[in-house]
């Protein structure tokens, strides 16, 4: 088979421009050691030097929408630039690197629907439950944390660590699995948000406050525009509205913050892109290449790991050639391992179990799912975890206070 190339994929940096990378200079900024290039655009040394740092990670906001729809506001104002997610840039993979440090290659999590060979199926990675339904990690007695094995931002620094979490994620198995020693707060709106960090920043009172203020390191995450992105579009007006919301609620605090020498650095896990209906793959309509495949679509609709029945590689190849090959682009995951799309090092030990034998990444904003029997449809307008520069690029943004 002839594999078809997509022009001009944006792809992910590991070496000095991406949010791995930012991690880095994080860790190291906080007295950790880290193997991995810091960020060129924000080293440790800018970062060391305040007392309090904060990284504030909104779900969905990527660069270039942030530039269109807010070129004048706080954070367009406060922009050192864009740096790259990591491939798939989605959520199940993203944020894992922002709580450990690692890029997908080592942690091992490629997308909402993660096979697991150690447990015998498909799963919800961040809800932890089966995709079929069914019981939590711990309800069905696996440890998290022995499970994912990953070690947490929060115990690789020397500082103090505080994870800021919407209360109805924030014990979930998957956050306590990776907030290691963090104290953690919750919130359910954004200004209730913005208040426990300050309190956190404000801990105790000003006569009983040391001289020399304890050093620490604050992750804020926000998931309200992903989630209106994925029900409205990204480009509606509800999400514009929202930005701006964020805006204000950032510029209150960033008033009350005041005198806490703090550095805030905002940035995302992911852009998003809006699809139509029009763009929809779905396996239901393609039974001969469903009939291929030896498990679900694995990964994300942008970006779909493919297990394949040992008998069926050809017609699954030709199959994506002849009848989508102009709607999908096909790779040999083993490919994109080779080179670096999912970072760089030694792989975690389950690593190939999790990406299939092909990636099929739909064209301009197309999407491919596939429905379980009893699962609920659940359309999306945004969407992402492909390789467009709306999804792959996140702003970087540096306010202090």
């Amino acid at each position: 088979m002839s594999i078809q190339t997509r022009p001009e994929p944006c792809r992910p940096d590991y070496e000095g421009g991406g949010i791995l990378n930012l991690m880095s200079s994080l860790i190291q900024a906080r007295g950790g050691h880290t193997d991995t290039p810091t960020l060129d655009l924000l080293p440790p040394e800018d970062l060391a030097p305040a007392t309090n740092i904060i990284l504030l990670v909104i779900d969905g906001l990527g660069a270039d929408w942030l530039r269109r729809h807010a070129p004048q506001g706080t954070l367009s104002r406060a922009s050192r630039g864009s740096i790259t997610s990591v491939f798939p840039p989605t959520t199940a993979a993203a944020i894992t690197t922002y709580l450990t440090g690692e890029a997908p290659l080592q942690h091992g999590l490629t997308g909402w629907f993660t096979y697991l060979r150690e447990l015998g199926c498909v799963m919800t990675v961040l809800p932890g439950t089966p995709r079929y339904g069914g019981v939590s990690y711990r309800g069905a007695g696996i440890d998290p944390v022995a499970l994912f094995g990953h070690t947490s931002v929060f115990d690789r620094i020397q500082t103090l660590g505080t994870l800021v979490s919407p209360r109805y994620i924030a014990h979930s198995d998957f956050n306590l699995a990776h907030a290691g020693r963090a104290e953690i707060l919750t919130f359910e709106t954004l200004t209730e948000m913005f208040r426990q960090t300050l309190r956190a920043l404000r801990p105790r009172p000003l006569w009983v406050r040391p001289r020399q203020p304890e050093l620490r390191y604050l992750y804020l995450y926000w998931p309200r525009l992903d989630a209106i992105g994925h029900e409205q579009g990204i480009e509606s007006r509800a999400a514009v509205t929202h930005l701006a919301e964020i805006e204000e609620s950032l510029g209150d605090f960033l008033t009350a913050a005041k005198g806490t020498d703090t550095l805030m650095v905002v940035t995302a896990d992911h852009g998003q892109v809006d699809t139509r209906a029009a763009e929809l793959i779905d396996l239901a309509d393609h039974p001969e290449l469903a009939d291929s495949l030896l498990l679900p679509l694995c990964g994300e609709p942008r970006a779909a790991f493919c297990y394949l029945r040992a008998d069926r590689t050809g017609v699954f190849e030709d199959y994506c050639s002849q009848v989508l090959g102009d709607r999908v682009d096909l790779f040999p995951s083993r490919q994109l391992v080779e080179e670096g799309w999912f970072g760089m090092g030694t792989p975690h030990p389950r690593f190939m179990d999790r990406i299939g034998d092909y990636c099929l990444v739909p064209r301009g904003s197309g999407v491919i799912r596939e429905r379980l029997p009893g699962e609920r449809p659940h359309p999306q307008i945004g969407v992402h975890g492909g390789w467009s520069k709306a999804e792959m690029m996140v702003p970087l943004c540096v306010l202090r206070v």
